[in-house]
């Protein structure tokens, strides 16, 4: 990937050097020199260790991860955020999908092909079987700010959308959609809830014909771990989600097939919209589809986000907002073999457990106040996140920014998934990747202002790729689809990701205690500033 080196370049600081000319103001100093790094050691050998078997969503395990975090909230003096509790219930829907019953066929000519998986992958909470027409949607995306629209010409109102995955252009720095970087509408969910709400009653998604990089498949399966565990893990979903209509993945092979009446080859499509960004979307003729899906099982059940509220000691100011947040859960256990997941996100958690006592001892309290959150089944989908952000416990449209804990424990380290794809820098040990900051730049330049005080490395290189997809992977995203300012804060992927191996002794403590006091005098000074972080509805690249 290409790394943009006059940006980075202003994000990195020279640790020593500035954290010795830049002493704590004294009325921060009381919370600051609470973080301390024997405090996240015991917290987080709590948190990842085997009682808990690996927080699974909606297990006891990780039901006990969010009682923890509640009573820290307590005993911190922060006030019930959900009500009188310091849990807000997410309803969710459990269920398997059942790949030998499970299919995508085509109906051409009077003859049927099906598809299962791998050549076709998804899953629905319920049994379905939706048949219509097939019509190409291009990228799947309608953004009227920027000129574009893939629906423009077509009508996909009952009908089933074939659309590429990513976005286009996103190998040109010039792109309007962020240059190299990913935007909001590359991400899967934004595309079939765009889809629904152009009547389609299905979508089936394709990796571009012209790629760089490996497919979203492709590159989940080099993670290895958690998808290749003896026991797979089973699929959630908000049991009020928003989203009512399938979707399935398509391998290349049969793409190639559901293309062949396109008139034009899929590559040559692909081309089209990334030269001048003109839809050329159309009706597949003699294409119709099925999409049929059978469940293994299907129940409810409920988790919860552990909230708890610091109030703003400024009368005016008190109703504003920032959020403090991380998640949970992680990936549980299968046999004999737990899933820790002490930097996924065992980090993170104690991070919000932290900073929460950390203000709580502090005698002077930020002008705004501070939503602490530590969210349910981000790993099922950053379905906790999404929830709040559908049910918020205080208004969004006064939240002014959200700082997002989601891996702050470790060096990066090169591993299968980011081989070829990102370059890691030689030395990351004392280096945190700040993501978001296209979408908010003032954001990132107050957290680069309050790095004086720490000297972090800071390093925005997630902002500008596309292979990874890093932008939507957080439980920070859900916030930006409402236009809220908000970074994730993360150390980086390992070859320990989503494997069984990610534990405590690990952690490199001493920059995890420093990437919080980085975040305790960022949230500080964002409480008390008078303009607070920007909202950029549409970063364009070079």
């Amino acid at each position: 990937m290409r790394i943009r080196t006059t940006l980075l370049a202003l994000l990195t600081v020279t640790a020593a050097a500035q954290a010795q000319q830049s002493p704590i103001p004294a009325r921060l100093r009381a919370g600051f020199n609470t973080i301390q790094e024997p405090d996240l050691k015991a917290n987080l050998g709590f948190i990842a260790s085997d009682a808990l078997e690996g927080r699974m969503s909606l297990q006891p395990g990780d039901d006990a991860a969010a009682q923890w975090v509640a009573s820290e909230f307590a005993k911190a003096g922060l006030k019930p955020a959900a009500g009188s509790s310091y849990l807000q219930p997410v309803p969710l829907i459990e269920y398997r999908n059942d790949r030998t019953q499970s299919y995508i066929a085509l109906e051409r000519s009077g003859t049927q092909k099906q598809w299962k998986f791998p050549d076709a992958f998804g899953a629905f909470p319920k049994d379905i079987d939706t048949t219509a027409d097939l019509v190409f949607a291009g990228y799947g995306i309608t953004a009227p700010e920027l000129g574009y629209d893939d629906y423009q010409g077509i009508d996909a109102h009952g009908k089933i959308v074939l659309i590429f995955e990513h976005e286009p252009q996103e190998d040109n720095p010039k792109s309007i959609f962020n240059g190299t970087g990913n935007t909001r509408y590359a991400t899967t969910r934004v595309k079939a809830l765009n889809a629904q709400m152009h009547g389609a009653i299905g979508v089936l998604i394709v990796a571009e014909p012209n790629r760089k990089h490996p497919s979203n498949l492709e590159r989940v399966a080099r993670i290895g771990g958690s998808v290749t565990r003896a026991n797979p893990l089973p699929s959630q979903a908000l049991a009020d989600d928003e989203l009512q209509i399938p979707t399935a993945i398509i391998s290349d092979a049969a793409a190639k097939e559901l293309f062949a009446n396109a008139g034009t080859a899929s590559s040559d499509l692909q081309s089209a919209i990334d030269k001048d960004l003109k839809p050329i979307s159309r009706p597949l003729p003699d294409t119709r589809i099925t999409i049929h899906y059978r469940n293994l099982f299907a129940h409810t059940g409920t988790t919860y986000n552990a909230v708890g509220l610091l109030e703003g000691s400024d009368p005016k100011l008190a109703p504003e907002t920032i959020l403090i947040t991380a998640h949970h859960d992680h990936d549980g256990s299968s046999g004999n073999e737990i899933w820790h997941g002490a930097d996924d996100n065992g980090s993170g958690t104690v991070g919000v457990v932290e900073l929460a006592h950390a203000f709580a001892a502090n005698p002077v309290k930020p002008k705004r106040s501070i939503l602490f959150v530590v969210f349910a089944a981000e790993e099922r989908g950053l379905l906790g996140a999404f929830y709040m952000a559908a049910h918020p416990l205080r208004p969004l449209d006064t939240t002014r920014a959200q700082i997002n804990f989601d891996m702050i424990g470790r060096n990066e380290t090169p591993s299968d998934q980011t081989k070829g794809l990102i370059e890691i820098p030689a030395d990351t040990t004392n280096r945190l990747n700040l993501i978001g900051g296209t979408y908010t730049p003032t954001f990132r330049q107050t957290i680069t202002a309050e790095n004086k005080f720490v000297g972090l490395d800071l390093d925005d290189r997630f902002d500008h790729e596309s292979a990874l997809n890093v932008f939507f992977r957080s439980d920070q995203f859900p916030f930006v689809l409402h236009n809220i300012p908000a970074m994730w804060w993360f150390t980086g992927f390992h070859p320990d990701y989503h494997h069984t191996t990610d534990t405590p002794e690990k952690i490199n403590y001493v920059k995890m205690a420093k990437i919080l006091r980085l975040a305790y005098l960022t949230a500080f000074a964002i409480g008390d500033e008078s303009q607070t972080p920007k909202f950029v509805a549409n970063p364009k690249g070079e």
